[in-house]
């Protein structure tokens, strides 16, 4: 049963949506998921989140029809996570929260996180998601996205550091 069904008797999209996807640790989730992380321990890593909470929040996305798992291995099992269509639809929110955040949660001369750039003329889109070259609207099937080298080197010096937690963990 969907979790927006916890929010009572409300027509309230935005009440329904916050149920689902209203925590930090599944927006998280679902911004990895479309930047092509999969895997669990690469969800962990960039995420920051516990394991328990990893696995909560997957398992929730999954009962939300959002997220299904898919097994890559089978001894042991092992599943990596993708976005069904349902979750592919919220990259728009995830744009607008990007947007958002680039705007007014930044300090002055920090550069941006991602560039997307327009394939169709190759022009950097803007926060507005219009193309800052040609002005056209530009769809997500139509964009590239690419990290900047700041925000590359930070999810690296996450992943190093998540992968020698763990090793020291295990050893």
């Amino acid at each position: 049963m969907p979790k927006w069904d916890e929010v009572g008797d409300t027509l309230c999209p935005v009440a329904r949506t916050a149920a689902i996807v209203g925590d930090r640790w599944t927006i998280l989730i679902i911004r990895e998921l479309f930047m092509g992380s999969t895997r669990f321990d690469d969800l962990q890593a960039q995420t920051g989140a516990t394991a328990q909470m990893l696995v909560a929040r997957l398992r929730r996305l999954e009962t939300d029809g959002m997220v299904e798992r898919r097994a890559y291995r089978c001894r042991p099992v092992r599943h990596e996570y993708h976005l069904t269509r349902i979750g592919g639809e919220f990259y728009p929110v995830i744009l607008a929260l990007r947007a958002w955040g680039e705007t007014w949660c930044k300090g002055a001369g920090e550069p941006l996180a991602v560039r997307i750039t327009h394939r169709k003329c190759g022009g950097e889109v803007g926060l507005d998601g219009a193309c800052l070259t040609c002005h056209e609207a530009v769809s997500r099937s139509d964009m590239d996205a690419q990290q900047t080298p700041e925000y590359a080197g930070e999810r690296r010096r996450r992943h190093e550091a998540f992968r020698a937690q763990a090793k020291t963990a295990v050893g």
